[in-house]
């Protein structure tokens, strides 16, 4: 499923390499309700679901490195799929979800 241009990270890593570059681009592909429950600072939201409806706007991204999450860990590997497949070139996933983030959300 994964290819090389996809990179899974831990928690740990994602925050660090948040912190560490501006140019991050953070994608929530959960619900509505569960972004509006709480998410890391300056996600976008795009459901998993609605995701290849939005590949035109996200276009602008495409260089730039992309975290992608959901809840657990569940349906994130769909979105990311989707996006190396539309030539993404610098993905990352976190790999359990924001279950296992251990830092301020936003809400």
């Amino acid at each position: 499923m994964f290819n090389s241009k996809i990179k899974n990270v831990t928690a740990e890593e994602a925050h660090k390499l948040l912190s560490e570059n501006s140019e991050f681009v953070i994608l929530d592909v959960r619900t509505r309700e569960e972004y509006d429950g709480g998410h890391i600072p300056g996600a976008k939201l795009v459901p998993v679901q609605i995701l290849p409806m939005k590949l035109a706007e996200l276009d602008k991204y495409k260089d730039k490195p992309v975290l992608v999450y959901c809840a657990s860990g569940g349906r994130s590997p769909r979105a990311v799929d989707t996006l190396a497949n539309s030539s993404f070139k610098n993905i990352y996933h976190l790999s359990r979800g924001i279950s296992s983030w251990r830092y301020s959300l936003t809400r």
